[in-house]
């Protein structure tokens, strides 16, 4: 087109043979727009390219389309899609981790939806995508951490925490190089996604008003320091030195679980195929039930479908969404990577099948508190990194540990939210 419009500014005489090629131009490029509006393009991780092949068929079939699957990590294309999208360059439909929706709805990267399956969500399900009030994608996978043991060590399964301290006091899980110390149970809890759940069974929470109030921040609260002290008693009393390592306590359970040294740990359903590989004999259950009688409230996580608020192809996009996440396709993603789908009729079937893990996740979900999706929560994490260690290492009481870590989620929260 560009030489066509060249031409014509040589001569009224050139001009009319360019206009004419510029006429053909444009019929060409409209057909090639119809043939683009006729394919969707869709950027998932590697792991769900054979899940999506298998079921794409029938959805090209019954709305005229081709599905075109482009393979990418997750939150690589989540953070390119600020620049990819006005360049044109972004897929119309991908994945996205639940605690991104926020940040990327309210900055309009991602679209509204519709939950095309909302009768098969519950409350918590809808929470997990729902910013101001909007839907920003369609729940498809949950997650939440759970309870391992090693059936060789453990004869019963622990059903409260009562159980795990008796696991503490059995010699066989002594630590042999540090007197006095055992690690029956053992959970990373200074890391504050770990340890959430803890505090939250205790009355702590991160944010106010289901989790969408940034002002007012719950991790000091009188519940969230008696979980503290809690787990102080464990870091203090019963856990070797290397459970307060930040960095390498993650590495430390699971070396111990690994080798046959711990009774029971607290980790997510990631963390299997490792110890599946190491040929460890283990069980899986729910979190046991905390001392004052209620649940280990871990964080609720996952991943949903969401749309570019740049795709020029959004209604066919939502027509996507719908059916990779109704029930026939959300069993079809257990059974292809054996994750747990979110929507309630395939989570059932998965939960009832003879996989403990899917089982065990189902069980904890029903407890988990959903993470708060909004842009504060990014503050969170780095305001949180230290509140357990720094009471956890005897520096300060629990409850200045807490009033330290809230004290820079609230300045940070100021000085990049407050206008």
């Amino acid at each position: 087109m560009k030489k066509s419009w060249k031409k014509a500014g040589l001569g009224l005489l050139v001009a009319g043979a360019a206009l004419g090629v510029v006429g053909c131009g444009n019929s060409k490029d409209k057909a090639k727009t119809e043939v683009d509006d006729k394919v969707l393009e869709v950027t998932v991780d590697k792991g769900y390219i054979k899940y999506l092949n298998e079921i794409k068929g029938s959805f090209e079939k019954d709305n005229g389309v081709k599905v075109k699957l482009n393979e990418r990590d997750m939150f690589e294309q989540l953070d390119a899609l600020a620049l990819d999208g006005p360049a044109g360059k972004a897929p119309d439909v991908m994945m996205s981790a639940y605690d991104r929706l926020g940040p990327l709805g309210q900055q309009g990267h991602i679209a509204e939806v519709k939950l095309g399956n909302e009768a098969d969500y519950n409350e918590t399900d809808k929470k997990q995508v729902t910013v101001d009030g909007k839907f920003f994608g369609e729940p498809a996978i949950i997650e939440t951490l759970i309870m391992y043991y090693n059936k060789d060590l453990v004869k019963d399964v622990p059903v409260t925490f009562d159980d795990l301290e008796k696991l503490s006091k059995d010699p066989k899980f002594n630590f042999e190089a540090e007197k006095g110390k055992n690690v029956g149970f053992l959970a990373k809890w200074t890391d504050f996604y770990s340890a959430y759940g803890l505090l939250a069974g205790y009355g702590g929470y991160v944010f106010g008003d289901n989790g969408t109030d940034p002002s007012d921040v719950g991790l000091n609260s009188k519940g969230a320091v008696e979980g503290i002290e809690y787990a102080n008693e464990w870091f203090q009393n019963i856990w070797p030195k290397g459970m307060q390592d930040v960095k390498s306590a993650g590495d430390f359970i699971d070396d111990q679980f690994i080798n046959g040294k711990a009774g029971a740990i607290i980790n997510g359903p990631w963390a299997a195929n490792g110890y599946k590989e190491a040929d460890v004999n283990y069980g899986v259950a729910k979190i046991p039930t905390l001392k004052n009688g209620k649940e280990y409230q871990a964080f609720g996580g996952g991943k949903a479908w969401v749309m570019s608020n740049y795709s020029k192809r959004k209604e066919i996009g939502q027509k996507f969404i719908d059916f990779v996440t109704n029930s026939e396709n959300q069993e079809k993603l257990f059974e292809i990577t054996n994750e747990v789908p979110a929507n309630n009729k395939a989570r059932e079937k998965a939960a009832s099948s003879d996989d403990a893990i899917t089982k065990a996740v189902v069980d904890q979900y029903e407890n988990a508190d959903p993470m708060p999706n909004i842009p504060e929560m990014g503050e969170v994490w780095a305001g949180g990194e230290n509140l357990m260690f720094d009471a956890a290492s005897g520096k300060q009481t629990a409850q200045e540990a807490a009033d330290a870590a809230v004290k820079v989620i609230d300045d940070a929260i100021a000085q990049k939210y407050t206008k």
